[in-house]
Order: C-alpha cells, then structure tokens, then sequence
C-alpha cells in the first residue's frame, strides 16, 4: 500500500518547527564551550537513520546516494562552515555567533522545501525522504569534520601544549 502524502500545510509546520529547533540550538550552542563530544555525537547520531535503507520502500540507487551525499558535503555544507567559527577564549573552545547563520540557515530551509516539491515528482515519498536525507547526511558529516579540524587545531595551540578544557 503506498503511502499518502501528508498535507502541504503539515510540512510547511514542520519545516518551520526544523528551522526553529536549529536556530534555538545555534543560539544555545554558542553560549557553552565546543568540546570534542559535541562536534562528533550529532554525526554519529544521525547515521542511525541509515537504518531506514534496510526497509525495501527507502531504497534508492546507488547513484542517487552518491549524487546526494555529495550535494550535500559539497553546496550545503559550504555555507554552514563558512559561519561557523571556533575560537579561544582562555583555555575553552567556543564557537563565534555569525549574523549570516540565520539568513543561511532560512534559505537552506526554502532550497530544501523547493527542491523536495520538485523530486517527490519522480520518486516516492519515502525515497524522497531517503535522498533529502542523505543530502543532510553528506552536510552535516563534511561541516563536523571540518569543525573538529578546528577544534583540534585550536586544541593544540593552548599554552604550553595543555588540554583544552573538556567539559560533557
């Protein structure tokens, strides 16, 4: 039985309710130390998601992984880490606040809605749900790892070789 799709005001509802979670969590996040557990457990979290593959429904090929994956480290990660900046303050990592993470943020969420409009055209919803996030997957991964060079690099340049401060 195909799945039917749910309501265009519901997902206008909850691509909002995304929008909203991630600009509260960027706020929240740049108010406490960056330690190495909070670059690495969001990643690792998500991939959990990959599970969704083992149902037949979400199965996509394996070009269309590809092509997501790399959209998605490629053209969405780049903005994402253009405005995210760690710096030293005394012994703690933290990350600097950017004016343009709000605006980037926006319009990734109108690129995404967008673009889900036009895919669910040629595939179902559940592989449209498997390729929007692997695009994620692909941003989200590139953006981590481009943080934890940072962070790392910042780590390394305390005073006197120390370890940064590792609070949970």
């Amino acid at each position: 039985m195909p799945l039917a799709h749910p309501p265009p005001l519901l997902v206008i509802a909850l691509t909002l309710a995304g929008a909203a979670a991630m600009i509260a969590w960027r706020v929240r996040e740049t108010t406490t130390p960056v330690t190495l557990r909070k670059i690495v457990i969001p990643p690792l979290g998500m991939s959990t998601g990959l599970g969704m593959f083992a149902v037949p429904a979400f199965r996509i090929p394996w070009s269309w992984a590809a092509i997501a994956l790399a959209a998605g480290a490629v053209v969405l990660a780049f903005p994402l880490a253009r405005t995210s900046r760690l710096v030293r303050s005394g012994a703690r990592v933290v990350m600097q606040r950017s004016r343009a993470f709000l605006w980037i943020l926006l319009g990734l969420v109108a690129v995404r809605y967008g673009a889900r409009a036009w895919v669910e055209q040629f595939m179902t919803t559940p592989q449209t749900g498997a390729v929007f996030f692997l695009l994620a997957f692909g941003a989200i991964v590139r953006w981590r790892v481009s943080m934890l060079l940072e962070f790392l690099r910042l780590r390394g340049a305390t005073a006197g070789g120390g370890a940064v401060e590792a609070s949970p």
